[in-house]
Formats: structure tokens, sequence, C-alpha cells
């Protein structure tokens, strides 16, 4: 396909609960070089809220209603349960359309491969929502290891916790692990892409992946630890019954640590309705920025500002000029082989 810069590029947008809603929706208008022509969503109030949201859009029930009017679209974006990724995105390569798949790109990396080589027959871009890699907390810790601060880094550690003992009536707590439920499959996409991009393939994993809540049919509490080819070893933690929560990252170096505590800020910034270009999203409070040195010698290091519009704006330009897309979606193919290997 070959877009001008004129021409917005046109999306079918697969699902419209919080994925779709709060982070795609938001994004890829605030974007500028996209229109949402086409969204999936069976449930009458997701329904109303999409046609309110994206006024010129048609909204149909069902897949097969959509992939009728792919031949209007440039791209799908899948958002939809984890199950029905492979699926989605299998069909709208097969439909001429480039596909962005929320993560976690499938359920196992055998299925990603297959993903990844329909892409590459299909001549046609697939690539993986990982916005994460723009969190501001996480975009200063590549900073500081870059700048060679710490000395010779050792150990990371990094922890997405909250604290929701009783299960929840909602999908994530409702679906059983093999179908891509539970916490490892919400959370692991992020924490070990993270750790990945950061220092490389791994060589050895352990894991302790536990149910913890009453009535609980998938895991709620989950720790990975990897042993990466470097010689670094990371700490993820991933928790649903975590009364006090641990930092969310740690760098440990032969010459200091950078510790920082508290999620960024940009996922309750959607959810409250601020976007993109508003004065303070993506802004982390001074009160809240991390600490590096050794103790006592310690200084504050300021958060970089989270950027998760500028996915889709790289994108963009991936799909009208034949370059690489921000996120390669071999690097979910690794991820999953770490997240197998945390099962086994």
């Amino acid at each position: 396909m070959s877009q001008t810069p004129s021409q917005p590029l046109r999306v079918l947008l697969f699902g419209y609960g919080l994925a779709g809603r709060v982070f795609h929706g938001p994004l890829l208008t605030a974007a500028g070089d996209y229109r949402v022509d086409v969204i999936v969503t069976s449930d009458p109030g997701r329904a109303e809220a999409a046609r309110a949201d994206h006024p010129g859009a048609r909204v149909v029930a069902d897949a097969d209603a959509a992939f009728a009017l792919a031949g209007d679209c440039d791209l799908a974006v899948v958002c939809t349960p984890n199950d029905t990724h492979v699926e989605l995105a299998r069909r709208s390569l097969d439909a001429g359309l480039h596909v962005v798949v929320d993560k976690p790109l499938a359920l196992t990396a055998t299925e990603a491969e297959g993903l990844v080589a329909a892409a590459d027959a299909a001549g046609r871009t697939l690539t993986v929502f990982q916005n994460r890699r723009w969190d501001g907390d996480f975009l200063t810790v590549r900073e500081v290891l870059a700048s060679g601060e710490l000395g010779d880094v050792f150990a990371f550690e990094s922890a997405f916790e909250w604290w929701k003992p009783e299960v929840t009536d909602g999908r994530k707590d409702r679906t059983v692990l093999a179908d891509g439920g539970g916490i490892l499959y919400d959370l692991a996409p992020h924490l070990v892409d993270q750790a990945l991009l950061l220092f490389g393939p791994v060589r050895a994993v352990h894991a302790e992946v536990d149910a913890r809540r009453p009535g609980a049919v998938n895991d709620d509490d989950v720790l990975v630890s990897l042993e990466h080819e470097s010689g670094v070893r990371s700490r993820l933690w991933m928790s649903s019954v975590a009364a006090q929560v641990r930092p969310r990252f740690v760098l440990r170096g032969t010459r200091g640590s950078y510790v920082t505590f508290g999620l960024d800020p940009q996922e309750s910034q959607l959810l409250a309705g601020s976007r993109p270009g508003d004065a303070d999203f993506g802004v982390t409070p001074r009160e809240r920025w991390g600490r590096l040195g050794a103790t006592p010698d310690l200084r504050d290091v300021p958060t970089r500002r989270g950027s998760y519009e500028s996915y889709y704006p790289a994108l963009a330009t991936a799909l009208r000029t034949g370059t690489r897309p921000p996120v390669d979606p071999r690097d979910s193919i690794a991820v999953l082989r770490v997240i197998e290997a945390a099962l086994r």
C-alpha cells in the first residue's frame, strides 16, 4: 500500500472495551494520520459510546460484517479478548490489511510465528501495541542505564501490583489461563518486553505462578525471574494481592541504584478523559520522581514525560514509507517464549 501524507489511513477497530475506547480510539484520533471508519462491538452500550466518540464511523456487531467492509480500510486494530487475537489478525491479513494487535500478539510463540509468516507472505505490516515502552518512568530507566552513572548494572526489578483481593465478574478474572486469562498474560507481555529491551535475550527462566484469591480460575500472583545472556538478572513481579506495593523499577549497579515508585499516569489520565496535548498529559509529579545514587548520597531524577501518542504517528510513517513499524512483532515472539517457559 502506498499512502500520501494527505490521505488518512482508514481504520477497522475490533473491540470497544477498555483497550479500544480508552487507548486506541483516543490515540488514533490524536495522531491526525488516521480515520476510524469501522468499529466492531456486539455490546449495545459500547456501540453507543463508539458512535458518540467517532461520529463518522460505521459500527457493526461482528467480525463477518466488519470484513465485508474491509475493502474500505487500510489498517485493522485488534483489541479484543486475548484468545481472539490470532484469528482476527490472520483474517485481517487475508483481507489485505495492515494489522496492529494489542498485546499479547498470541497465546503461544508458535501462533505468533505463524502470524509473522502470514504478514510477510501477504506483504503487509504486522505490529504489536506495546504502549508501556512509552511510559515516562521506563523512558527514564533507559536514560539512566545509558548514562553509565550506575556503573555495571547487574540487577533489574520491575513490579506491577495492586490490591484487589476478591475475584470480580470481569473478563480477565473469569477467563481461564489456557484462554489467555490471568495476570501473567495481562502484565508479563509488558514487563518481559521491557526487560528484553533493556538487557537482551535470556538463557534461563524461573517462575512462581500462583492463584491466591478464593475462587480464582487463573493466576493472580506471579514472579518471573530472568537470567539474561548479558549476565543481568531481572525479577518481575505481577500481583492482584499486594496490599503494599514494591517499587515500580529498581536498577542496581556497581556504583549505585535507581529506584522509582508508582505507575505512569497516562492510563489513569486517559480513563479520566485527558488527552495527548493536554498540559499535564504524561507528566509525573516531582514528588514521585525516582532517586539515583548510593545512600546517603541520593538525588532526584526528573521523570521523562510519557508519550503513548508517539506510537501511531511512527506507525503511519512506517506504513507510508515501507519502513519498520515502531514495534517489531518478532520481539513479541521472544516475550511469548519467556511466558511459555514460565508456565512450564
